[in-house]
């Protein structure tokens, strides 16, 4: 069966799903503003780089699903999900959804770390930016950085990081970071990477997409840091273990209640990991817990 099949009938069977397992309560909910990050559904859609063919129908599904924009994860040369940034734009429109925003990452060569000197690397941003302005992207997000060897690394990267910023600002574009858990680990003993990074990026080019399920795991309380610095989190990744608020372990109602603290625009769900090997049963009950919760805006 060719690719394109597979995922028209999967999308199908995630369809009738997210139909029959609407509840009373998620009825008599408001619509709410709940991007979808493509990687949650990677095996059907592809991603960084590696895309698969017939997106259209598994968007229609995430749109019927209640989803409202996209996060993508598949820029490469150019394109998203092997599709020009127009065509991918008129592709998400098309199912009543938006584009949000892209994950895309770009190191510094060990020449440039070296010297501080990051002037061709920001060459490539220019075709970059301008690709996801054509997409009509709200927000660049680098989704990783491992922990630098030294203090004086991990600065060069938040200059690089302000520089970057700056281009997109110029394209109304905005750029933050997203992170993982070893983030909240110090950097040659001496600084903790995450503080770092907020007190060294200039807010106005740097916001930062705060993954709260990783910032637990790394020891993290992401109502601290969002009253510490607050302002700095406009979009949020809502994961859990599995599928979003089975777990216990994310206090997502604290969470979204210090929302404002936090400088919350957009929150956008991230489905890593499955309890079941229906990827339309996880993807379906992470939308349907925030459907339902009551401390759960509508829009920010």
């Amino acid at each position: 069966m060719k690719t394109g099949t597979i995922i028209s009938v999967i999308a199908a069977s995630m369809l009738a799903i997210s139909c029959g397992q609407a509840t009373n309560a998620n009825s008599a909910q408001a619509k709410k503003d709940i991007s979808i990050q493509l990687y949650s559904v990677r095996s059907l859609i592809g991603s960084f780089g590696n895309a698969k063919n017939d997106y259209k129908p598994l968007l229609d599904t995430l749109a019927k699903m209640g989803y409202t924009s996209v996060e993508a994860a598949s820029y490469s040369d150019g394109k998203f999900y092997g599709q020009d940034p127009a065509q991918f734009k008129a592709d998400v429109e098309a199912t009543g959804m938006k584009v949000l925003s892209s994950h895309i990452n770009r190191y510094l060569t060990d020449k440039e770390l070296k010297s501080g000197d990051f002037s061709e690397t920001l060459k490539w941003w220019d075709a970059c930016i301008a690709a996801h302005k054509a997409a009509g992207m709200e927000y660049l997000v680098m989704p990783y950085l491992g922990v630098p060897a030294t203090v004086k690394d991990l600065q060069t990267y938040c200059d690089y990081f302000n520089a970057v910023g700056k281009k997109c600002l110029e394209n109304g574009i905005k750029f933050g970071y997203h992170n993982h858990a070893h983030e909240f680990q110090k950097v040659e003993g001496k600084e903790v990477m995450y503080d770092y990074m907020l007190q060294h990026t200039d807010p106005q080019y740097v916001f930062f997409e705060m993954d709260v399920y990783w910032a637990v795991i790394g020891d993290a309380s992401p109502v601290e840091y969002f009253k510490k610095y607050p302002g700095r989190f406009k979009v949020l990744h809502i994961k859990d273990e599995k599928e979003i608020g089975q777990s216990g372990m994310v206090g997502f109602d604290a969470i979204f209640n210090n929302a404002k603290t936090a400088g919350v625009e957009n929150i956008v769900v991230e489905v890593e990991r499955y309890s079941y090997d229906d990827i339309a049963r996880s993807i379906k009950e992470s939308i349907e817990y925030l459907e339902a919760a009551p401390f759960v805006p509508a829009s920010y």
